[in-house]
């Protein structure tokens, strides 16, 4: 199949917001977005004004440039590094003569591609419906029905036009997958509160897209999740038992990489997923220290961890691919770092998660008399058990605990000496 050509373009004007301002590192993150999406990104075009055109967004001129620069590329597709207005991209449409897409557009039609189980693809189509429902008009002028004489038979009268049946049609699909989606964070609720009743802490991996968060996860755990070299490579959270160093276990869960000027829509839809953030007892926060921007992608992602309400979550940072760094490592206390493709340096990450999650850990010696061997089951479920001996009396156990358990199980601690 042939790929679409793709011209890019990007504003940077002295009234946007900074963290909305194109620059060329940004426009190099927009050609790599456009690659994923599966598009020929073929030419750029960056964009310097004090403020964007409120018709055109670029202004006439530099719109008139790009449009040759499209004609020259032979370009099917033109892609915004930033958000376009509705009508901006109605007129832009017209006057280059190709389809315009702006950065939120591209990113959703990634996740729409990503997105494999059911929960992923439900909050990608919200978020889908939610950034096309103010652009239907642009989209649908064509099969407009108004109402009048002129209008084919059978349409005449009070009838609504198809602009507004596809607005009553998005508003009902968007209630109705809001309400699939808080079912969703229901049954979430309930497996976090299950969680918390077999006292196994939570490990949340966050970081930028493609910082190798879910490369990491395979290490520590073992596990053989798909990774590649791509942007938001993992969309679908993805949790697994994780062996702390000092004994002891933790649930360790990947989540969606974040990203500069990350769309509105897909953090509102992707809530019930996110949310998990909240409740971890501590954040990995995974940095690609080898890309030449990391301390700038370090800022977008602990600007999210605050938006979403994990400010005040326990937070490691975790510097990957430091075998490709060749400057001074970081080496703060709660800094470690690590190359996880190889798996150096993540004996110091798990002692490092198990000092921060160390506090609420207990090692205990127990016997535990055969009349209520189904202890020792409910241990091998909710703790993480170092030794089992069977004797005749019954049965000696030693376990690392979180305190829910803990003084439950203090009257079956054996006696020494």
């Amino acid at each position: 199949m042939k790929k679409e050509r793709a011209a890019l373009a990007g504003l940077a004007a002295a009234s946007m917001d900074s963290a909305e301002r194109s620059d060329e590192v940004s426009m190099d993150e927009l050609w790599r977005l456009a690659e994923t999406a599966g598009a020929e990104p073929v030419c750029t075009l960056l964009q310097t004004r004090d403020k964007p055109d409120p018709h055109s967004f670029l202004g006439m001129g530099k719109v008139q440039e790009l449009k040759t620069l499209i004609e020259n590329e032979a370009c099917d597709l033109a892609v915004f590094d930033n958000d376009l207005t509705p009508s901006q991209a109605r007129v832009l449409e017209e006057a280059l003569g190709v389809r315009v897409l702006d950065r939120t557009g591209l990113i959703l039609d990634i996740f729409a591609q990503r997105a494999h189980t059911k929960e992923g693809k439900l909050q990608v189509e919200l978020a889908q419906y939610r950034y096309l429902l103010p652009r239907l008009t642009g989209m649908w002028t064509h099969l407009k029905r108004q109402a009048g004489t002129s209008a084919p038979i059978g349409t005449r009268g009070p009838g609504e036009t198809q602009l507004e049946t596809d607005r009553r049609h998005i508003r009902r699909r968007i209630q109705k997958l809001a309400e699939e989606l808080e079912q969703v964070r229901r049954v979430r609720g309930t497996q976090r509160r299950r969680r918390e009743r077999n006292a196994l802490p939570v490990v949340a991996l966050v970081g930028y897209t493609n910082a190798g968060k879910s490369t990491l996860l395979n290490t520590l755990t073992g596990d053989n999740i798909q990774t590649g070299d791509r942007l938001f490579d993992t969309l679908d959270t993805t949790t697994r038992k994780l062996d702390l160093a000092e004994g002891g276990q933790a649930l360790l869960s990947d989540t969606v990489g974040f990203i500069r000027k990350l769309p509105t829509e897909l953090v509102d839809a992707f809530k019930a997923t996110l949310e998990e953030l909240t409740y971890a007892d501590l954040l990995l926060h995974v940095i690609d220290i080898s890309d030449p921007d990391w301390e700038a992608q370090t800022r977008v992602v602990e600007d999210l961890i605050v938006r979403l309400g994990a400010g005040q979550t326990p937070c490691l940072r975790v510097y990957n691919k430091c075998d490709a760094y060749f400057g001074r490592l970081p080496s703060g206390r709660d800094e470690v770092c690590v190359c996880a493709r190889t798996g150096e340096g993540t004996g110091a990450l798990l002692y490092a998660i198990g000092r921060k999650l160390g506090g609420d850990l207990a090692r205990m010696e127990l016997a535990i008399p055969y009349a209520r061997s189904g202890l020792v089951e409910r241990l091998r479920r909710e703790a993480n058990v170092l030794d089992v001996e069977y004797g005749e009396d019954g049965v000696r156990v030693l376990a690392v605990v979180r305190p829910a358990l803990r003084d439950e199980l203090r009257p079956y601690e054996a006696a020494h000496g």
